[in-house]
């Protein structure tokens, strides 16, 4: 009979993402996330596999936590869905700014270094964007049934356009863009936004 793990599976899942977060996914090794953890690697791999196995838990948590929480921001009544878009647009900025080690956001960071060879990351990254994208398209179409943008608008189109700056916030904060920069991006962003003509 297998012996019961004594170790606190998302703890260790919460620790690994750390590893990958910090250095990405080929610098980060099966020891570095042993010695993070405090487990052996026979414990690990046990748990979890290899390091692929871990790193798709990893990264599929972490895409979860992103849509679930870009969800709790956005969905709500019409009446109050511009006011919902706006701060979750500077939510993003300020996020971006704070982040002072630049190390980005893990979604942008594991599909960029492993999407291209990787089909279990590509896909769940896909997944994602497209949930992100149907919660700013749901919302956009609730500003504009609320009158707050112009209602003859694409909300699809505009809920990519909002996405993508989004991204381009994160990237250029990876890189060193600073506070004002990024809020100015996320005052642009809404303000080129069709509004409702009065």
């Amino acid at each position: 009979m297998a012996r019961p793990r004594k170790f606190d599976e998302q703890q260790v899942l919460d620790t690994a993402r750390e590893q990958f977060w910090a250095g990405g996914y080929a610098a980060t090794r099966m020891d570095d996330i042993a010695a993070a953890t405090g487990l052996g690697k026979g414990s690990l791999y046990g748990a979890f596999g290899g390091k692929q196995d871990l790193f798709h838990r990893v990264f599929d948590d972490y895409c979860s936590s992103v849509v679930d929480a870009t969800a709790q921001q956005l969905r709500g009544d019409d009446q109050n869905a511009y006011t919902r878009l706006s701060a979750h647009i500077h939510a993003v900025a300020a996020a971006t700014a704070a982040d002072t080690a630049q190390r980005g956001c893990l979604l942008a960071k594991g599909t960029a270094e492993l999407a291209e060879h990787d089909k279990t990351v590509a896909k769940r990254a896909h997944t994602a964007i497209e949930a992100l994208s149907t919660l700013l398209e749901d919302d956009i179409a609730a500003c504009q049934r609320n009158g707050d943008l112009d209602a003859n608008a694409d909300p699809g189109k505009l809920a990519a356009l909002v996405l993508a700056v989004l991204r381009g916030i994160e990237a250029l904060g990876k890189a060193g863009a600073n506070e004002e920069t990024l809020t100015d991006i996320a005052r642009t962003a809404l303000a080129v936004l069709p509004r409702a003509a009065n």
